[in-house]
């Protein structure tokens, strides 16, 4: 009876806010997912492709796909302002990010040296800075106030179900193929159909309709760098962008040469794909839950929960990666706090950028928040391929501090707690 009432509760909970969200969520959602499938495909395995088919070491491939925040940082700042402007707009701004993305797969897929993948990656990095301010500041646009949380939890709800899909599909596919080339060719024609959707439908939100408020854009920047309670918080999310890199392309690269299973090999392909294809499908069904029980707690708060969470993630990786048995057990818990961290994160950083920044700067806002992972990524990629060429003791121990940061992550969120607090009690 209790489970059926909560049931019950819980339906009708999600009845009340669904019907709400505007259409263009939904219509971007879909793109966004189809966009997700193609990345699913090569996410994960880029990394072993790069490493162990092309022969390059982790080290230098760390270094490459750091390249892609160095482009990303300017793409980025100029996605950002584009995004505000009345003559070119979020809509323009997005597509331009998505045919900047296919390009960017398909010379990932005929790399065969160093210097390719650099161009890749900067390629790559151009389209990703055009792309977060732009999609944010439009599932801003379209959000109110009482379902903020929920409007960005179904974008990234949207992210995770393809990735799901593209991450299992792909592990299959290497195991029929054995190339992992293909997988760079279906992550551009993912790309191009996400273009299709966002030129069909999806239309340009508030850009045009606050030009009588728009400011020149060296002012607009000027004054988001005046913002205290802004640079706050994005020194905290540069923690949370480091974190997450390292499952982006650190953890399966560490899954495979150096998690042992029952042989003396690390996990085969398609192990990793179903851990992370676990980790994904745990985001998937617990995000619109985390994001409704944390609807409650403040933005800090919930970020502080989704630090503490990341800490013990990374311990239980440690343990993944020093047990004597058990290790698939281990790596699949820590993929599974890690789904949580993820989902108490997302929602309310977005959404708490968009309470701090003025509807005529959202743009900007976003792409400055776009930069923390461009920092987090050129920091967590260089550092996580180095300790991967390290003794095996380096590379055990360095999720370790990992864990141990959580806690600078923590202080920074309770100043700005205190902050926002003084402020509200004006």
């Amino acid at each position: 009876m209790t489970f059926k009432l909560m049931k019950l509760a819980s339906q009708s909970q999600l009845s009340s806010w669904l019907p709400s969200i505007h259409p263009q969520v939904w219509i971007l959602a879909i793109g966004r997912f189809f966009s997700e499938v193609g990345t699913g495909f090569t996410l994960f395995y880029a990394p072993i492709f790069f490493v162990n088919e092309v022969g390059l070491s982790a080290t230098s491939v760390g270094v490459a796909l750091a390249c892609a925040s160095i482009s990303g940082i300017f793409g980025r700042i100029v996605g950002g302002s584009l995004a505000d402007s009345r003559d070119w707009g979020r809509r323009r701004t997005l597509l331009l990010a998505t045919a900047i993305s296919a390009i960017a797969s398909l010379v990932f897929a005929a790399t065969n040296n160093f210097t390719i993948l650099v161009i890749g990656n900067l390629i790559n990095g151009l389209g990703i800075g055009f792309y977060w301010p732009a999609v944010e500041a439009i599932v801003a646009d379209a959000s109110e106030i009482e379902n903020r949380r929920e409007t960005f939890a179904i974008s990234r709800l949207a992210d995770n179900l393809g990735l799901a899909i593209g991450i299992t599909l792909a592990g299959f596919l290497i195991a029929i193929i054995g190339s992992y080339r293909w997988l760079f060719m279906i992550d551009a024609i993912s790309f191009l159909v996400f273009f299709g959707i966002i030129y069909v439908g999806v239309s340009d939100t508030k850009a045009q309709e606050i030009d009588q408020e728009k400011t020149q854009y060296f002012a607009s920047w000027m004054a988001v760098f005046r913002d205290r309670r802004f640079l706050v918080y994005i020194a905290a999310n540069i923690f949370f962008t480091i974190y997450i890199s390292q499952i982006h392309s650190i953890l399966p690269l560490y899954f495979k040469n150096f998690v042992i299973e029952s042989t003396d090999r690390g996990f085969a392909e398609t192990t990793i794909s179903r851990l992370f294809a676990w980790h994904l499908v745990v985001a998937i069904i617990c995000q619109l839950p985390v994001t409704s029980a944390l609807k409650r707690c403040s933005h800090t708060l919930a970020l502080t929960v989704s630090g503490i969470l990341w800490a013990v993630g990374f311990g239980l990786i440690w343990v993944s990666g020093t047990a004597t048995s058990h290790n698939m057990v281990w790596a699949a818990l820590a993929l599974g706090v890690f789904a949580f961290a993820i989902s108490s994160y997302t929602p309310s950083a977005a959404s708490l950028v968009t309470e701090l920044a003025p509807e005529n700067q959202r743009g900007v806002y976003f792409s400055i928040n776009a930069l923390c992972w461009a920092v987090g990524y050129s920091i967590g990629h260089p550092l996580g391929g180095w300790a991967l060429d390290q003794p095996r003791i380096i590379a055990d121990r360095f999720w370790l501090c990992f864990s141990l940061s959580v806690a600078l992550a923590v202080v920074i969120l309770q100043y700005l707690n205190r902050i926002l607090a003084n402020e509200s009690a004006k």
